[in-house]
């Protein structure tokens, strides 16, 4: 092979590196996502199980960026040492990433009942910002623009409700655009119109999903990187002979 062919190759197992970098970021910001979510709303949720996925992948994350770097320096000096640990990471992210996108599969199937517990904080809402059924539930219905579990219509079989008089929900239900509201019942055009359990579902079902599509594209990139390293090193050892 040419000088100008191998310098070639070395500029693509450069670039390659680089998108290996940003996978690794993307992965691991989804892993991040995940692991807010259960923080932020622990209570909803019936074990924390459903953080196995994204654990996985910043351990993948971590790998992915290490990786990108040592083939970055591997396409530009010949290590029969760092050759070996740079097969040994990419077989090791392979696994990483292909545990964590089978327990991001089983989870997105089950999502249903990992959030079982959804129903019984909102039944315990007190509307008190010292109770923290109630502060996450305010938090939620704010943050993903939801009221009730199904609909503000929850609402109303509330103990909460009823020692409020029956007039209003709580007011994190108000629809922003409506800065009149106030939660009654009477005007329920200015409350969110979903469920927090549809929204709930709908954000975690996009992250799981995330994950789970992110192991076959790292595993292209990783074939595709794995075989210019090898091609650029078969040249390498032609060459000197």
């Amino acid at each position: 092979m040419s000088d100008r062919s191998r310098n070639a190759l070395k500029t693509i197992l450069q670039l390659v590196c680089q998108l290996l970098w940003v996978l690794g970021l993307v992965v691991g910001l989804s892993g991040v996502y995940l692991l807010m979510n259960y923080r932020q709303r622990s209570l909803f949720f019936s074990h924390a199980y459903i953080t196995l996925p994204a654990v996985f992948a910043l351990a993948s994350a971590v790998f992915l960026v290490v990786s990108g770097c040592l083939g970055s320096w591997l396409s530009l000096r010949d290590s029969t040492f760092l050759q070996g640990l740079f097969v040994y990471l990419l077989v090791l992210v392979i696994c990483l990433e292909s545990t964590a996108s089978a327990l991001a599969y089983f989870h997105s199937t089950e999502l249903h009942s990992e959030i079982a517990p959804l129903s019984r904080v909102f039944q315990g809402y007190k509307g008190s910002s010292q109770d923290p059924n109630s502060r996450a539930v305010d938090a939620t219905q704010e943050e993903l623009h939801c009221c009730g579990v199904h609909d503000y219509k929850d609402w109303l079989e509330t103990s909460w409700f009823n020692r409020t008089g029956g007039l209003s929900v709580p007011s994190s239900c108000c629809n922003s655009t409506f800065r009149s509201c106030n939660g009654t019942v009477d005007q329920p055009w200015q409350l969110y119109t979903q469920g927090c359990q549809v929204k709930l579902e709908m954000a975690l079902q996009f992250v799981l999903s995330f994950i789970f599509w992110s192991a076959p594209v790292v595993f292209g990139v990783e074939v595709r990187k794995t075989a210019q390293h090898f091609q650029i090193h078969t040249s390498s050892i032609t060459g000197q002979h």
